[in-house]
């Protein structure tokens, strides 16, 4: 039989996982079988700790934390469960107010990370965290200030869209219930006083008020350790934390947080979740893929579908060039994926309408680094993650992150650092306009013939590019208008009302009402949420 620890899960397997009925689970992606769920969200779950300005495995050590408290005090193995999965996916709607918050705050990483461990209602802390504002915009400064003071309404709908994006993430990732539930509360406190709902007490899900605990013990155990993070909830208990969790935290909490530092946190989380292991089948891949690229090119209006447009460029271009089902399959998660590591770089900074600074620009080149040790993490993301990192590469060697050049770029790197850059080309961005598709194809050619790109690359993509099929439709999703769309499209992006109103000459009450109309269809009250309908109905590119 499997070994066991004190509360009768799997926490010390050295190299499997384990069935109900005792037999080994191989993890690794092999071709024709299903591929662990867990593993896959455990090492996606990275993005989301350097979108949060976290370290890297701070959601794995929260969902340890959380999953074994939940056993400790007697919880269904159906419940836990659930409390597994909620925390390991607590930030899944992080990227949602990443535009919004780079206009108000100025937006710095570490920022976030201060922001994520702030209790807003205790005076001190909210001052501590209102003296970040704007810092390291320079004259900017005083301006992010104003913006917040003013823009309370604004800061409202920023906190509602990381609940409405996170619970239809977790939707998409085939996650109802507690899960999706509890995703949509991520702001609320035990004592109502949180937003977007004031939901209280009993009426915030269990797995959440456990995720929230644990989520906030392991950042404190990592700035001072164990009694730093038991002093953190004795003092919140009753106000953002449920009483009863806070109590058997204190119990128990300290000899679970020094559990979780003396162990390898990528097993002990496979080894921790509850049975029956979920699984997705091996082509279900592409689909956790897409949901995954929507998320990160949230991260910035102006790269809405840019991961999804990437991989159709890709996949088409592998297949004129003759690439066997298996590197095209490849290739094409490997785009969808490929920006994994952009939520590392803050959104000001991919926003910045000027010339970057050396430090920035010093960040903005490690995005594909943290792409490739994301990925990495899970056996069976690990065969595309080289693939996925090398998208900036250059046949010259001018490329980044590992600066590999001519027979050191492979020919799928080179596919995808092709697609990539015309596909960028033909997007807006903070520092341009967007290219026409001829002007782009033009540049590409040009790259090619200096040396920066595979000539041969270049022509596949610029020809995958012009046969790209017309989308025709004669109906829309959840019944939106020819107009709407429209205006959907406009709104994703970032356009105010009277932005709308002026590209579609039409009146400012007038956008506004086709605004009201579009949320109302689609069931999301924000930007950000918007933004992902669209880019999960494809939408934006049509």
């Amino acid at each position: 039989m499997p070994p066991t620890g004190s509360s009768g899960h799997r926490w010390d397997c050295p190299s499997s996982a384990w069935t109900a009925s005792g037999e080994a689970v191989i993890l690794h992606g092999v071709p024709g079988q299903d591929l662990r769920l867990a593993d896959l969200l455990a090492a996606l779950s990275v993005m989301t700790d350097l979108a949060m300005g976290q370290e890297p495995e701070k959601a794995v050590g929260a969902t340890l934390m959380a999953t074994e408290l939940a056993r400790r005090m007697d919880l269904a193995e159906a419940e836990v469960a659930e409390v597994y999965y909620l925390t390991l996916l607590r930030h899944l709607g992080c990227t949602a107010p990443s535009h919004e918050e780079a206009y108000l705050f100025g937006g710095d990483l570490a920022d976030r990370a201060l922001a994520e461990r702030t209790d807003e209602k205790r005076p001190r802390e909210a001052m501590a965290l209102m003296r970040t504002v704007g810092r390291g915009t320079g004259p900017r400064r005083l301006q992010h200030i104003g913006r917040v003071v003013a823009g309370q309404k604004r800061v409202r709908a920023m906190l509602r869209s990381v609940c409405e994006v996170g619970s239809r993430m977790a939707e998409r990732l085939g996650f109802g219930g507690a899960v999706s539930t509890g995703l949509s509360q991520v702001m609320e406190r035990w004592d109502g006083k949180g937003a977007p709902d004031g939901e209280s007490g009993d009426g915030i899900v269990l797995p959440l008020r456990l995720a929230e605990v644990a989520t906030q013990a392991v950042a404190f155990d990592r700035l001072g350790g164990p009694d730093a993070a038991l002093e953190m909830v004795r003092r919140r208990a009753g106000g953002w934390f449920d009483p009863q969790v806070a109590e058997e935290f204190e119990r128990h909490g300290p000899e679970i947080l020094r559990k979780v530092e003396a162990s390898d946190p990528w097993q002990a989380v496979l080894d921790a979740e509850p049975e029956p292991v979920r699984r997705v089948a091996e082509e279900g891949l592409d689909q956790l893929a897409r949901a995954f690229a929507d998320m990160t090119d949230l991260h910035s209006s102006f790269t809405l579908e840019h991961s999804s447009g990437v991989s159709e460029l890709a996949e088409t271009a592998a297949r004129g060039l003759g690439f066997s089902d298996r590197d095209v399959t490849a290739l094409r998660r490997a785009a969808l994926f490929h920006d994994l590591g952009r939520p590392a770089v803050s959104t000001a900074t991919w926003e910045k309408p000027g010339p970057l600074t050396a430090a920035e620009w010093e960040r903005v080149r490690l995005h594909p680094y943290h792409t490739e040790r994301i990925l990495a993490r899970s056996p069976a993301l690990e065969s595309v993650a080289r693939l996925a990192g090398m998208h900036h590469e250059r046949q010259d060697g001018s490329g980044y992150h590992h600066g590999a050049a001519g027979p050191g770029v492979p020919a799928a790197a080179r596919l995808l650092g092709a697609a990539d850059a015309y596909q960028a080309m033909t997007q807006e961005r903070s520092h341009r306009p967007a290219f026409t598709p001829e002007d782009a194809a033009e540049k590409l050619l040009e790259a090619a013939g200096s040396g920066g790109l595979d000539p041969e690359c270049a022509r596949a993509v610029v020809e995958a590019a012009g046969q790209r099929p017309v989308r025709v439709r004669t109906t829309w999703p959840a019944g939106l208008s020819d107009r709407e769309v429209e205006v959907l499209r406009l709104v994703a992006r970032g356009r105010s009302n009277r932005g709308v109103a002026e590209e579609l000459f039409i009146s400012p009450r007038t956008a506004e009402h086709h605004v009201q109309h579009i949320y109302d269809k689609i069931g999301v009250s924000t930007r950000a949420a918007a933004a992902m309908f669209a880019m999960e109905h494809g939408l934006l590119r049509g």
